[in-house]
């Protein structure tokens, strides 16, 4: 996926996905291919699928 299509994809700007990408903030799963940044859609998923929501624990 582009990074358009992955920030769209997780609601965020893709300023907001190159930002968590450059930092380390989020551990985004993404690959390099040239100079190009991609976001493997299948590993985004399960990345997406596995965060933590908000709420209580009882």
């Amino acid at each position: 996926m582009t990074p358009d299509q992955a920030a769209n994809l997780l609601g965020v700007s893709p300023r907001t996905l190159a930002a968590w990408r450059c930092t380390g903030r989020y551990s985004v799963p993404y690959i390099k291919v040239g100079s190009k940044v991609r976001y493997p859609r299948k590993q985004l998923n399960e990345w997406l699928s596995n965060r933590p929501t908000g709420g209580s624990q009882a």
